[in-house]
């Protein structure tokens, strides 16, 4: 898994994503003002994730499942794809705590 860091052209241009191995998103974040604050929203990913009690386990209205990851002040930092069942759901959160802390990042900033 790696994360990566990208810039776009919207108001908030930096945002990040976590992608397994097959370069498929498993996470992404919200955007941000400041390159600054979406590496540290990635550094935040990195520590909350090997912790249960940060992830928030959710279904959608289609019945797909999700969750979100959540720093120690509560604040949402990042959210998974969706995923068809729970049993997926929890392999995915596995993989996260195993392979998430030292994971690469990649600037896609161009």
């Amino acid at each position: 898994m790696k994360a990566l860091l990208k810039k776009s052209s919207a108001a908030e241009p930096f945002s990040f994503s976590f992608v397994n191995d097959e370069g498929k998103m498993v996470l992404r974040s919200e955007n941000y003002k400041a390159k600054d604050s979406a590496t540290k929203g990635i550094n935040s990913v990195k520590k909350n994730c090997t912790e249960d009690r940060r992830y928030i386990l959710k279904e959608s209205a289609n019945g797909m499942f999700f969750f979100n990851i959540k720093s120690a002040n509560g604040q949402v930092v990042a959210t998974s794809a969706m995923f068809p069942s729970v049993e997926e759901r929890a392999s995915i959160i596995a993989g996260i705590k195993i392979s998430i802390p030292t994971c690469e990042v990649e600037q896609q900033l161009g």
